[in-house]
């Protein structure tokens, strides 16, 4: 009976052994999960961290793609900007050459004119195409915007603020003033 209970308690120290065993290695296995788990969360946050910064890197490039095209519509429709604002002192010494040789009863000095006439007006149509566009000023009410006031003159019948006298005509480039127009302004 000694030996039975002897035995017995191997048994039972070998049951408890292998208890202990199976503890630890499920307490081993829990560890490793939850440091699996832990793991699998710092990756799944590191990851909508970098999706966050991939769509703001995604609005940024949008929003620069769409200034970069708007630019390139205002390169398109302003660059010749520079070179029209010169070519409108040309149309300006035209008008000037045609007002000087106006009413010459010189048969000669008529034909310059017509033929200077010609020159201008095509002229004129050619820096139309390229979205050169003169703005009207006889008659229109001052408008700061469009007109500098060289002078006030009286003149009857017109009501005041009116322009009486036109020096620099007004020009637009697509919409966008160019040059103001040099004004007399009616009191």
């Amino acid at each position: 009976m000694e030996q039975q209970t002897t035995d017995d308690k191997e048994v039972k120290a070998e049951e408890k052994a292998e208890e202990t065993a199976e503890k630890t290695v499920a307490s081993d296995e829990t560890t490793e999960v939850a440091e699996e788990v832990n793991e699998v969360e710092k990756l799944q946050n590191e990851l909508a961290e970098e999706k966050k910064k991939l769509m703001y890197l995604a609005a940024d490039f949008e929003n620069t793609k769409r200034r970069l095209q708007k630019e390139k519509e205002n390169m398109a429709k302003f660059g010749s900007e520079s070179i029209l604002s010169d070519l409108i002192k040309v149309v300006d010494n035209l008008d000037r050459t045609m007002m000087a040789l106006d009413g010459k009863d010189d048969p000669a000095t008529k034909n310059i004119v017509v033929g200077i006439q010609m020159v201008h007006k095509q002229f004129i149509d050619t820096l139309g195409n390229h979205g050169l566009t003169k703005i009207e000023s006889i008659g229109k009410e001052f408008d700061p915007n469009f007109h500098e006031a060289m002078g006030e003159e009286e003149k009857e019948g017109v009501e005041a603020g009116t322009i009486i006298n036109v020096f620099e005509e007004a020009y637009s480039l697509n919409g966008r003033l160019l040059r103001a127009a040099k004004v007399i302004v009616s009191k």
